[in-house]
């Protein structure tokens, strides 16, 4: 039967590595394992090939992380002053 591995890195999170068939054979406490805070390894022949994690933490990382704005206003040099300005220019024509 399968081992369900604690990571040696010590955080928050939990993160456990659990074998492809001991995954479905179990995955009900996968589920609930995610959902109280830690990310899951799946392995497949010793490899991984999959990481589970909470609905919370995938929107979360969805979000951007700033706007345009944001980005603007964090700018290094508010100081300079920067004017864009559209042409009229509507380029070269081309031949169809």
């Amino acid at each position: 039967m399968g081992r369900i591995r604690k990571s040696r890195k010590h955080s928050r999170r939990t993160k456990k590595v659990w074998q492809l068939q001991e995954a479905k054979a179990r995955f009900s406490e996968l589920v609930s394992e995610v959902e109280h805070g830690g990310y899951q390894t799946i392995t497949k022949n010793g490899h991984e090939v999959a990481i589970i994690i909470s609905k919370e933490e995938f929107e979360n990382l969805r979000k951007p992380k700033n706007t345009l704005l944001d980005f603007f206003r964090e700018a290094p040099y508010p100081e300079v002053d920067l004017e864009i300005e559209r042409t009229d220019d509507l380029g070269r024509e081309i031949d169809l």
